[in-house]
C-alpha cells in the first residue's frame, strides 16, 4: 500500500508539471506572435495617441497660418488707409513737388533737342496763317501789319479801291475817259472820309461798331460797283 500511494502521488505530481510547462509554452508563443512587444490593446492605444498628437500639430499649424494671413491683410489695409489721403491729395493738387521735379528734369533734357524743330514748325504755321489772312484781305503778306485791328478788312478794301482809282485816272488806262477821271476825282475825298470813319468806329462799343462797319461796307459796295462800271464790267 505504501508503494502504491507513492506511485500514485508520483503520477499526480508528474501530470501537474506537464500542464504548467504547456501553459508557459503557449504564452511564449503568443508573445512571439506579437513580436515580443506589448499586447494588442496597448499598441492600439499608442497609435491613437500618436494620431491625436499629429492632428493637434496640424491644427496648430493651420491656426498659425490663419493668424499670419490675417496679420498681413490687416497690415495691407492699414497701408492703404495711410496712402489714400496722399493719393487723394495728389489728385486734387494735380502737380506734386516730386512730379514737378521730374517734369523739369525731363524738360531740361528734351527741350534742347526739340527747340529747333518747334521753332521751325511755329515759323511755318505763322507764315501759312499770315498768307491766309492776307489772301482774305486782298493784300500782300508783307502789308498785313498795316491792316491789323478790328477795321483791318475795311482799310484793305479802301486801299484797293484807291489803287484802282489811281490806275483809272492815269493816261495809260484804256477806260480813262473824262467821266472816269471825274469819278476818280470825286471819290478820293469820300475814301478819305470813310477811312476816318473806320478808325473812329474801331473805338466804339461792339454793337455801334458793327453798325458803323455795315454802313461803311455798304458805301464801299456802291463805290466798287461804279468803279467796275467805269472799267467796263457790268454787275
Amino acid at each position: 500500500m505504501g508503494l502504491r500511494g507513492r506511485s500514485s502521488r508520483s503520477r499526480r505530481s508528474g501530470g501537474s508539471g506537464r500542464v504548467g510547462s504547456d501553459a508557459v509554452t503557449m504564452i511564449d508563443a503568443v508573445a512571439g506572435e506579437n513580436g515580443g512587444g506589448p499586447p494588442p490593446k496597448a499598441g492600439r492605444r499608442a497609435r491613437r495617441k500618436a494620431a491625436k498628437a499629429a492632428k493637434e500639430t496640424a491644427e496648430a499649424e493651420r491656426q498659425a497660418g490663419r493668424k499670419r494671413t490675417k496679420k498681413a491683410e490687416k497690415k495691407a489695409k492699414a497701408h492703404q488707409v495711410e496712402e489714400a489721403p496722399k493719393a487723394a491729395k495728389g489728385d486734387r493738387d494735380g502737380l506734386t513737388p516730386a512730379r514737378a521735379k521730374r517734369m523739369i528734369g525731363v524738360g531740361k533734357v528734351v527741350a534742347p533737342l526739340l527747340a529747333p524743330y518747334a521753332l521751325a514748325a511755329a515759323g511755318v504755321a505763322r507764315a501759312q496763317w499770315d498768307t491766309y489772312r492776307a489772301r482774305k484781305l486782298g493784300v500782300a503778306p508783307d502789308q498785313l501789319a498795316a491792316y491789323s485791328g478790328r477795321g483791318g478788312a475795311l482799310h484793305a478794301r479802301l486801299s484797293r479801291v484807291a489803287e484802282a482809282l489811281t490806275e483809272l485816272d492815269s493816261g495809260d488806262e484804256v477806260h480813262a475817259t473824262g467821266a472816269a477821271r471825274r469819278f476818280a476825282l470825286d471819290t478820293r475825298p469820300r475814301l478819305a472820309d470813310l477811312a476816318v470813319a473806320v478808325r473812329a468806329a474801331e473805338q466804339m462799343p461792339s454793337p455801334r461798331r458793327r453798325t458803323a462797319f455795315r454802313a461803311i461796307s455798304g458805301e464801299l459796295d456802291q463805290i466798287e460797283t461804279q468803279l467796275l462800271t467805269h472799267l467796263g464790267v457790268r454787275t
